[in-house]
């Protein structure tokens, strides 16, 4: 039920966010809970404008520039597009189609505060912590197998194996 989601929120409250097609900042209401940071118009929406699935991205400060400070973005490293959907004029939920999404708090504290809150809420996800949980195994076996990193010994050894 999503409004059992928008009641007990592991936070929410008023961020700036870049439009995606229009560069424009835009404040809305976040809400970030179960794994999706939710954005809303206006603090008494029950339906939200838009939903960021919080699968697969990153999130990192940004430096302050363009007057926009205490800037962050969510970004994927494995994608060129970030998942995401919003409601467009006419109310029809659509893909959106952003490389990142940037939000701006009002406060280097509150900036920091979502950044770790968005970001445990990454790590609490048991698919990427699966896949992180690989690729790290797979460094350090390479690291101990070929501690010079060494490419050639390591094809000469990946053709002998098999």
């Amino acid at each position: 039920d999503l409004m059992y989601t928008f009641f007990s929120p592991e936070r929410e409250g008023w961020l700036l966010k870049q439009g995606g097609s229009w560069k424009s900042w835009k404040r809305r209401w976040f809400v970030l809970n179960d794994r999706c940071l939710y954005y809303f118009q206006h603090t008494a929406e029950n339906v939200p404008k838009g939903i960021i699935p919080l699968e697969n991205v990153r999130v990192r400060p940004l430096e302050d520039k363009d007057g926009k400070n205490f800037a962050f973005e969510i970004y994927s490293e494995m994608a060129d597009i970030v998942k995401g959907c919003k409601t467009d004029s006419s109310g029809t939920v659509v893909q959106g189609n952003h490389h990142h999404y940037r939000m701006s708090a009002s406060t280097k504290e509150d900036r920091d505060t979502w950044i770790q809150c968005i970001q445990d809420s990454i790590e609490d996800n048991p698919f990427s912590k699966i896949i992180a949980d690989k690729k790290a195994a797979i460094r350090q076996r390479s690291t101990q197998r070929f501690p010079d990193n060494n490419f050639h010994k390591a094809q000469h050894w990946a053709d002998i194996s098999h």
